[in-house]
């Protein structure tokens, strides 16, 4: 099993092949920090790869084996393929090679206590709300996001290694390479069907997950996720439960929106209520986020103060129901959602708030998400007015013409009105500029780069 002692490590140059991912350059950041010579290589220049340079990271925007000459560790993202030219140098020479989830495994037990957050849907907001929680408290965490969080400078605070805070993702059964402290899970849904077979290899690989933990650990498990309940029985580590529907150890009741669409609700822990909580952002689904977060920061010390503080200075994290400001007097929000609960979710939230008509901008992530999961996709958007559909974002998927936007624009047309398929970005522009009302919510929605839409919408209007 790889280990690493990150502050005593025989390894002097690491090489991060995809240096510029979210988790990859938060781990090349942590290791420059303990004193690492940090060397990458990607595609392209991002603010992430942008601040590692600045810090003193050496890195390549194409990807050549002369990179690896010299280096001690090769670290490799899940979005690589093993043709790579650095990867297969690197296997030849036997320079010591660990994919991402491997070595954020070892880092993690670096640290006296650890939080993973995981679940199909609402990790990144979860960990942000802890992160909120946490930040300037004196246990002095170390986190580590899937996202941008403004008052964290980024997607990585260095602290120090008394509590470790990270995002565990189970795309290529990923979760089963970290052993926390305290382990979350959100909710169990059909994802990542390029790897998994189906719902029920899922839900085998969360139970493996909960039963790698030890003894000490906690699980922090949701009481109203049909599938989580499938986990059981769990002998091996503590459980407690979140949940609104069904009775669980901290519960929220009486939930309320304001006219901005935010939640406030009545927190109960162990049966006995605590106290009135008061949210920044939107949706039911933040709700239940906001208990597990409550669950995860009580189990490491944290007051219920200071939890319902953080909680209400939260206000998003970047591009997670993101208000990205107004045009015509119209809002224009982005969302990441890209599975079809993610959508429902998010479409819901805004439609507490929306005065007007509500639009709908949607690019599908992956080929395989879109065919495989196209029946619920066609049955996401039912509470929004007007729903345009561009092209699928590939990400690492080829095209083998299976699967088509205008499948699922089909689909949905089924049993919907006022849907349509739209390619370019420059024609929905100018279909929003035609349709858009004051008091309206347009809403870009996917995991790729849909948000570029909102973004020229918005820069129009200051050049006005």
């Amino acid at each position: 099993m790889f280990e690493i002692n990150i502050d005593n490590s025989d390894y002097k140059n690491i090489f991060f092949i995809g240096i510029g991912g979210i988790s990859m350059s938060a781990l090349a950041e942590l290791m420059l920090d303990r004193g690492y010579n940090v060397f990458g290589s990607d595609r392209s220049h991002t603010i992430n790869t942008d601040k590692l340079e600045k810090n003193g990271a050496t890195i390549y925007y194409e990807h050549k084996k002369e990179h690896i000459k010299n280096m001690d560790l090769v670290v490799f993202t899940d979005a690589i393929s093993f043709d790579n030219e650095e990867y297969m140098q690197a296997v030849k020479d036997k320079i010591d090679i660990v994919d991402r989830a491997t070595f954020l495994g070892a880092v993690m037990k670096n640290f006296n206590s650890s939080i993973a957050v995981s679940g199909t849907h609402g990790k990144t907001s979860t960990t942000s709300m802890i992160a909120e929680i946490i930040k300037d408290l004196d246990v002095n965490p170390t986190i580590m996001l899937g996202g941008q969080l403004k008052d964290i400078d980024g997607n990585i605070r260095i602290g120090g290694e008394d509590l470790f805070l990270t995002e565990a993702c189970e795309y290529k059964a990923n979760i089963l390479k970290y052993f926390p402290t305290t382990a979350i899970i959100l909710n169990i849904d059909e994802d990542h069907l390029d790897y998994f077979d189906n719902i029920d290899h899922i839900i085998k690989t969360f139970k493996r997950y909960v039963d790698n933990l030890d003894s000490e650990a906690i699980a922090i498990l949701n009481a109203d996720d049909e599938n989580v309940e499938k986990l059981y029985p769990i002998e091996n580590c503590k459980v407690i439960t979140f949940g609104i529907n069904n009775e669980a150890d901290v519960m929220a009741k009486n939930i309320d929106y304001d006219e901005n669409g935010f939640a406030s609700y009545d927190l109960y822990i162990n049966g006995e209520k605590i106290n009135r909580v008061s949210l920044s952002i939107m949706g039911n689904h933040n709700v239940l986020n906001s208990l597990a977060a409550i669950a995860a920061s009580r189990v490491n010390g944290i007051s219920i103060e200071n939890c319902i503080k953080g909680l209400k200075d939260y206000k998003g994290v970047e591009r997670r129901l993101e208000n990205k400001g107004t045009y015509e007097g119209a809002q224009i929000v982005d969302d990441y959602a890209h599975h079809p609960t993610e959508i429902k979710s998010s479409i819901h939230a805004l439609k507490v708030s929306c005065k007007g008509k509500l639009i709908t901008v949607f690019q599908p992530h992956t080929f395989t998400r879109t065919k495989l999961l196209l029946d619920a996709f066609s049955k996401s958007f039912d509470e929004s007015d007007i729903i345009i559909i561009t092209d699928i974002y590939a990400a690492r998927e080829k095209d083998y013409g299976d699967i088509h936007s205008k499948t699922l624009k089909n689909a949905i047309a089924e049993h919907r009105d006022n849907v349509y398929y739209i390619a370019e970005f420059d024609d929905i522009i100018d279909f929003i500029k035609n349709n858009i009302e004051e008091d309206d919510i347009v809403v870009t929605m996917g995991a790729g780069d849909v948000y570029k839409i909102g973004e020229i919408l918005l820069k129009e209007k200051a050049t006005i």
